[in-house]
């Protein structure tokens, strides 16, 4: 009897308690929608709250949340940018190496203007007939010039922009596949280099990494970078696709102690990069710091760039024509005007420079027309993460293709857009500590090995469907493009191929 007394009396503690919780909590409520409401009809800065006040601010709230309910239920499949649910979803299972067949046919719409169809051989290339990309040297007249087959490789990111776990998981991840991985502008970290991976170390417009106090190229710190024998080039950044004309920006945030001493910068202030290099106003300032740098390193030299017309291609490479092949660059890394970045300007990315699907045969015909293909290596970058991407960029011309955002998929971002607010749910883009405990190196290094092998196969799959032995050996009679109007067009007919020595296969069977 006594026992039971005591729950009852124990179970009635526990009621008033969460009946006196209760009463605080619709208290606290009570308060906060009265001072909401004093705070809205006294200010004059938003005419929604102070026209309805307190529900007012269930429009911010909705807005905020559209952005997700789009992602995951109302968007289709094929719809949503930058990316759509399919890419990333090719993506995300290629780096966990699950079977990536579909069933029922296709969802993308083969009709829409500028869609990309491969022309098929009736006979294609068999299994035991095809053979691996073949090595391509970069910088052949260097003291150490670059020779790899990988064909797609991770582009510029920092460490700064990126967390310790993701450049690592990154070095780890190129190192297994023999790609490279681009260090971005922020200079050589250790977590670049403890993976083994080879490097591309990036010339940023503040000469981060390899600066003197004054922010000037300083060539004893070239020196120490390239003697690593993992730095295999170096990569002048002239522009950038999602943000041509505009330097890169690293909120103070994100600037810890360690980032401030690899980039030489005061630690928690904004690191605002120029928008263009102060020492290059021209094209032969740019001539002569690629010939510097070279000559300074021992190393191939190219620069990084969005293309925003063809006039000044003609006018670079007469340049180059007309001061000589020591001042030529070895790679021209293009990027596309729909490319990515943690941080930039909206009318810069939704409005400045030309998409990679114009520029590239640009560069490519331009090259070719000066006399320079075999001597400038050609890397494409922007918005190429499937097999599909790599196989048109192959068609048109590149040597190379890199990119960013596949392997950040891979490593498993979900395009939260959060990139510049160090807030990233998935710990690849903030250097906060709980958010960064979900990215375990190893596991990661794992899924961006298993992505980039996934790629090189399927695009070698395109390649075999096309008659050739090769992706390298994919030209551009090997892919049609649907017109305006309906039908599609090859490749050749609208941008007429021009020989290219570095890529011709003799024993190429002719497109069907």
């Amino acid at each position: 009897m006594e026992s039971e007394t005591t729950a009852t009396s124990f179970l009635f503690s526990v009621l008033e308690f969460f009946a006196a919780l209760f009463l605080f909590a619709f208290a606290a409520v009570i308060v906060a929608v009265v001072v909401t409401y004093i705070l809205d009809v006294t200010q004059n800065k938003t005419a929604i709250r102070k026209n309805y006040p307190v529900i007012g601010h269930f429009r911010y709230f909705f807005e905020h949340l559209g952005e997700f309910f789009r992602q995951y239920f109302f968007a289709m499949d094929r719809e949503e940018l930058p990316f759509n649910r399919a890419q990333r979803s090719w993506v995300y299972r290629a780096g966990k190496n699950l079977p990536n067949t579909v069933a029922f046919g296709s969802s993308r719409d083969i009709r829409r203007p500028g869609s990309v169809l491969f022309v098929n051989y009736p006979y294609p290339t068999l299994g035991e007939d095809a053979v691996p990309p073949e090595a391509i040297t970069i910088g052949k007249d260097c003291k150490h010039p670059y020779t790899t087959s990988s064909l797609f490789n991770i582009s510029g990111m920092s460490y700064g922009a990126l967390s310790k776990p993701a450049i690592l998981s990154l070095s780890m991840g190129a190192k297994a596949t023999g790609s490279w991985l681009n260090t971005g502008e922020g200079g050589l970290s250790s977590y670049h280099l403890e993976g083994g991976a080879d490097i591309v170390f990036q010339i940023g417009t503040a000469k981060f990494g390899v600066r003197d106090l004054e922010g000037n190229l300083d060539d004893d710190k070239l020196r120490e970078v390239a003697a690593h024998e993992s730095v295999k080039m170096f990569e002048i950044k002239m522009s950038q696709g999602a943000k041509p004309g505009k330097g890169g920006i690293l909120p103070g945030k994100k600037v810890t102690r360690e980032i401030a001493e690899i980039r030489g910068i005061p630690i928690g202030q904004d690191a605002i990069s120029p928008n263009r290099h102060p020492d290059i106003c021209s094209n032969q300032d740019l001539l002569q710091m690629i010939h510097r740098v070279r000559d300074v390193t021992g190393k191939p030299v190219g620069f990084k760039t969005v293309i925003g017309g063809p006039h000044w291609l003609d006018d670079l490479f007469q340049e180059i024509v007309s001061e000589g092949m020591q001042y030529c660059p070895d790679f021209i890394t293009l990027d596309s005007a729909d490319g990515g970045t943690g941080a930039a300007p909206m009318p810069l990315i939704d409005a400045v420079g030309l998409p990679l699907r114009e520029s590239l045969y640009m560069l490519v015909d331009k090259l070719n027309e000066y006399g320079l293909r075999d001597r400038v290596t050609v890397i494409a970058s922007g918005k190429l993460i499937t097999p599909a991407d790599i196989a048109w960029a192959m068609c048109v011309g590149a040597d190379f293709v890199c990119s960013a955002r596949g392997p950040m998929f891979a490593l498993g971002c979900i395009q939260a857009l959060q990139c510049n607010k160090n807030t990233c749910p998935t710990g690849i883009t903030t250097h906060k500590k709980d958010l960064q405990k979900g990215l375990v190196p190893k596991v990661k290094a794992e899924r961006v090995a298993n992505y980039i092998r996934n790629v090189e196969y399927e695009v070698g799959i395109i390649a075999h469907a096309c008659g050739v032995r090769s992706p390298r050996g994919l030209l551009r009679r090997h892919a049609r493009i649907v017109t305006a109007d309906g039908p599609s067009i090859a490749l050749d007919e609208r941008w007429p191929p021009v020989p290219n020595p570095q890529r011709a296969q003799p024993d190429e069977k002719p497109a069907a």
